[in-house]
């Protein structure tokens, strides 16, 4: 795009250039403003439509949290939000719901997807209570083995803390008093469940 005037012009220079200069540059303009303009709306879209699905993900996650045999809203969730976080919780909510009625296998179904999901806390969530639901089924190997080694430490304490409650459940006293200890030092000052551990622990003495 040429410069626009050159200084030392006479004014009636200058408004010729100017008119000279609109008529060279004037397509150019109008496809700049044409652009920024789409560039705008396009954004704006986007925005309205990302806002539009997450309120779409909203609904349906509710409808499944007030309504655990809502299976409708839980497979539009699924199926048209697979990304959303909502999506995810409405899983563990599913599960919950299931354990809650007495449905231990399909409790670990809904569960088994999220165990390696790339959102670790959901993906540890999903382990401490697939581990959980295993315990109450009696089925001790599983349990650990859903629990594995190589937890995050920001969940360490309650890793050990269930597995001090299978370890307890195998009449494996030793092993449970010393993953209640991990668990003890592992756990923030103000967690409430330091105070079960220790009184398991002194159960244990």
């Amino acid at each position: 795009m040429k410069n626009f005037i050159e200084v030392g012009k006479t004014e009636d220079e200058q408004a010729e250039q100017i008119k000279r200069w609109l008529r060279e540059n004037g397509p150019q303009i109008i496809a700049g403003v044409v652009m920024g303009l789409s560039a705008i709306w396009g954004f704006d879209y986007y925005k309205n439509y990302q806002h539009e699905q997450s309120v779409e993900a909203r609904s349906y996650y509710l409808s499944t949290v007030t309504n655990s045999n809502n299976t409708q809203a839980l497979a539009a969730l699924q199926n048209d939000h697979a990304d959303s976080g909502y999506t995810q919780q409405s899983i563990l909510m599913s599960a919950k719901h299931a354990v809650l009625a007495g449905n231990y296998q399909q409790a670990l179904e809904h569960l088994s997807p999220l165990l390696n999901t790339e959102n670790e806390f959901i993906a540890h969530t999903a382990k401490l209570r697939s581990a959980a639901i295993y315990l109450q089924m009696g089925n001790y190997d599983q349990a650990l083995a859903v629990l594995g080694t190589g937890e995050n430490p920001a969940f360490s304490g309650l890793y050990n803390h269930t597995k001090g409650d299978i370890y307890l459940s195998q009449n494996n006293i030793e092993s449970a008093k010393k993953h209640y200890e991990l668990a003890l030092g592992q756990l923030s000052t103000d967690s409430e469940l330091k105070n079960l551990i220790q009184i398991k622990l002194n159960d244990l003495n």
